[in-house]
């Protein structure tokens, strides 16, 4: 039996971070049972740990000393199996902390810029120096800065994080990053370049197009140490240019480039600034990095326009290469889709009048040198499919590439059916979360790139199932926590991407969007098992449900309903601002952001304090846990008095049914009654949804669990809107905001990169598939129905790769079930049969 997959923190072999005890993980290979493990590190080439044998079939524990700080620590695991025959070693995984404490850093923080006008986009600023290395050893970059930097070294650009540091809440958190760049280095002289952009710091951001967000600055902070000591640090030695070739850069609006600038010049001195270190962290993530590349295709639109299609919505961004004059310009705009007529557009995106720049470009303007010309982006992130080219100059040699740009994640799920549509469908879903995944989890990557709480509350089971993001999620916690308000709202976006106004603090308390800050946290633990995302946010936890308990006790301005009695009016929140179930079909959106929405809230209220209750305990704090699950309890009845007329629902709305039943706010009884009225509502909708953002996830797994799966079907593979494969059957690559993003004219809406409606992908693994991981305890649920053929998921799950998959034959389903080693799963089929199943490949 051998141990694979090594993880520390969730990450392979990471570099840099701050946690002193990290959380090491494994799976294994072969084998039945683990019945022991033992863990050996080496420092320097000596053993600072080992843990002995240790009689467990846990594949994960704690790093059983604290680590130093730039301490480089391998490890490596062997396992005993169900027979007691000991393992070889396992492959050796790796990891390094950061510079921990702050009197270690000791370079200067330089601004390249002398001069600062905030009202305009500025060029690119280039910086350089040199420094003399007697000895090469183990070299380390520790590296970050106001805005965006790429860095390189003896002409070698340092790693493949691109759009570094990421983003964050810059003024309380800020990453640096830990490079190895031990083979960049050399005895002698030595040459650094480092090119600093805008970013997220000081680019236009969110819908609004609000601009320096942070500071009107941009600033570098550079230490490079060989064998712990510093050899070159950024100080006033350096010295800097504006007059390299981009001219402009932005994140949202693009890049302006003039190629006859190709060598900086006229370089000047540097200023020393006072920003400090205090707000320095690790990010303990993933970096974002250059993944898939589609090959352009240019075409001509009926307007005469010249568009190159790529074929794939994403975010992103290009690079080309076209030979040309010297001064021969070429422009190109960004924009998701052809309109209704078939030509460019970008209009879906735009909120002309809202955004301060009058509307976001996702533009590449450049001026060609003679010759080869070749352009990649760099400081610059777009969603996009086509590109509007303006040039004059012959295309016929040129070649243009799109560059799918995310946070490094590795795809955990894959699902096949016999219906192209909906393995479409998934196709989407993973392309939308990959969209929206570039170091924080955003709504779209066009119009708003905002990191929405609701967004993320009801696709992060899913999101867990498609890719590897549990780093990003976790860092967005991070930045969802420093954001709270000091009364337990917590920020719909975190890190803001807009100057808030004050009716977005009063949106903050949002039931659903804030209580994500509860569901996401419960989410990651109950698939991963990692005590510690509960005990991170624990405190941001608690300080949204007592804002919530407070917000119940506040008392409705209307006497009318302060007469109709209410045993549970304690209990009850009615009075706020929300936005309910959000983008309900056939309901406006303003309209369905009224005060108050007390089923809603109220639902949420006890759906909250009961998760809350159940975290309480698993961090062994029972008052706490006691506490919770009374109020819960009494949300509960709150729920029931405002909601139920003798024990029933009464409404045409599909997300009253779900929620209650999903929520567990009603008995066994009334949730069967109230599964049967709402199949009645789908049939009668001509199987048709018409729920909204926070309900509509749970719709087909509540009905499918109370039998009616031939309508949970229909619903999955109703192509007219609103359903899910109406936007597969108009050619949709990604997932859209609305249901009708592109209606039958082929008039386009709002955005068409939003991930949460692609929520259903998880229903296909838990519920059609029915793998379920919980609390490390697998079962396998499988709801088959002919209205497929077959279908099969494969889960690498966090204990494992997971499959299950079934087919018709002869009218009977056949089952095809894999275990990983190490686990066994309780299967449970249709027609009743029962069976525990350890490790291994089964057919039933």
């Amino acid at each position: 039996m051998k141990a694979v997959n090594l993880r520390t923190e969730h990450l392979v072999d990471p570099i840099g971070i701050d946690i002193r005890t990290p959380y090491l993980s494994w799976n294994c290979e072969e084998g039945k049972k683990q019945t022991a493990y033992e863990i050996e590190a080496v420092s320097d080439g000596k053993v600072v740990w080992n843990s002995g044998k240790k009689e467990s079939d846990e594949m994960h524990t704690t790093f059983g000393k604290e680590a130093e700080s730039r301490q480089n620590i391998s490890w490596k695991v062997r396992l005993w199996d169900e027979n007691g025959k000991e393992g070889e070693w396992s492959k050796e995984g790796v990891f390094e902390l950061g510079i921990l404490e702050k009197n270690q850093f000791v370079a200067k923080w330089i601004n390249p810029e002398l001069v600062c006008d905030p009202k305009v986009h500025k060029p690119a600023s280039y910086l350089k120096t040199s420094f003399s290395l007697e000895k090469a050893g183990r070299a380390r970059l520790y590296i970050t800065c106001h805005g965006l930097y790429e860095a390189s070294i003896n002409g070698k650009r340092v790693g493949n994080f691109v759009l570094a540091p990421g983003t964050y809440t810059y003024d309380k958190r800020l990453a640096y990053q830990t490079y190895d760049v031990s083979g960049l280095v050399h005895e002698g002289e030595n040459e650094v370049q480092v090119i600093l952009g805008d970013g997220w710091y000081r680019s236009c951001s969110g819908v609004d197009g609000d601009r320096n967000l942070y500071g009107e600055d941009i600033a570098l902070y550079f230490q490079l140490e060989v064998d712990g000591k510093p050899v070159c640090i950024s100080d006033e030695s350096w010295k800097a240019s504006q007059s390299g070739p981009i001219r402009e850069n932005d994140m949202q609006q693009g890049e302006v480039i003039d190629a006859t600038m190709e060598e900086p010049d006229d370089y000047h001195e540097v200023k020393v600034e006072d920003f400090g270190v205090e707000n320095f962290v690790c990010s303990n993530c993933v970096p974002i990095v250059e993944c898939e590349h589609f090959e352009g295709k240019i075409i001509k639109t009926p307007n005469g326009e010249i568009v190159i299609d790529y074929g794939q919505n994403l975010a992103g961004y290009i690079e080309f290469t076209v030979n040309a004059h010297a001064g021969d310009k070429i422009v190109l705009t960004h924009g998701e889709t052809l309109d209704e007529n078939g030509n460019f557009t970008t209009e879906n995106f735009q909120d002309r009048k809202r955004h301060k720049e009058g509307g976001t470009k996702q533009q590449v303007v450049y001026t060609c040198k003679e010759g080869e010309n070749h352009y990649k982006s760099k400081f610059t992130i777009w969603g996009f499919r086509y590109a509007l080219v303006e040039t004059e100059i012959n295309l016929s040699d040129a070649k243009f590439t799109s560059i799918a740009v995310y946070s490094k994640m590795e795809q955990l799920g894959t699902f096949t059916c016999s219906n192209e549509d909906v393995n479409q469908l998934v196709k989407n879903s993973i392309w939308s979360q990959k969209s929206n995944f570039c170091d924080a989890p955003t709504d779209c990557p066009t119009r708003e790139r905002a990191a929405w709480t609701g967004d993320m509350g009801v696709f992060a089971d899913t999101g867990i199932y498609l890719e590897d993001c549990y780093p990003v999620i976790r860092k967005w916690l991070d930045e969802c926590r420093i954001n709270q308000y000091e009364d337990g709202k917590v920020a719909n976006i975190a890190p803001k991407n807009n100057n808030p106004s004050f009716f977005s603090k009063l949106l903050a308390g949002s039931v659903g969007w804030g209580d994500a800050c509860i569901i996401v946290p419960y989410v990651l633990y109950k698939r991963y098992q990692d005590k510690r995302i509960l005990e991170e946010n624990y405190e941001m936890m608690q300080k949204w449900y007592h804002f919530l308990e407070e917000r119940a006790k506040q008392k409705p301005k209307n006497p009318m309903k302060l007469l109709k009695r209410n045993p549970y009016r304690r209990y009850t929140i009615e009075t706020g601002i929300d936005y309910g179930e959000w983008c309900e079909p056939d309901v406006e959106s303003t309209n369905a952001m009224r005060t108050p929405q007390g089923k809603v809230a109220t639902a949420y209220f006890a759906k909250s304090g009961e998760m809350l209750s159940e975290i309480a305990s698993i961090l062994g704090k029972e008052e706490d846990a006691s506490a919770y699950r009374k109020t819960a309890q009494m949300a509960k009845k709150a729920f029931r008095h405002i909601a139920l007329k003798d024990g029933k629902i009464s409404s045409d709305r599909q997300a009253e049914y779900v929620r209650a039943i999903s929520f567990n706010l009603l008995t066994e009884e009334e949730k069967k009654q109230a599964a049967e009225e709402l199949n009645a509502l789908v049939v009668k909708n001509d199987y048709h949804l018409n729920t909204g953002f926070l309900s509509t996830p749970s719709l087909c797994p509540v009905l499918a669990q109370y039998g009616y799966i031939e309508t949970a079907y229909r619903l999955l593979l109703q192509d007219t809107k609103p359903g899910w494969l109406y936007a597969v059957k108009k050619g949709a690559t990604t997932i859209w905001e609305t249901w009708d993003g592109i209606n039958e004219k082929g008039e386009v809406k709002e955005s068409l990169n939003h991930y949460s409606y692609g929520a259903v992908t998880g229903w296909l693994f838990s519920g059609v598939c029915g793998i379920s991981l919980n609390e490390g305890k697998i079962s396998i649920t499988p709801q088959p129905n002919p209205q497929l053929g077959y279908a099969k998921a494969s889960y690498q799950s966090p204990v494992g790769r997971i499959v299950s998959g079934w087919k018709y034959e002869n009218d009977k389903p056949i089952y095809e079930i894999e275990i990983p080693s190490n686990t066994e799963a309780e299967v449970t089929l249709p027609d009743g049969r029962k069976r525990i199943l350890t490790a291994g490949s089964y057919k039933l």
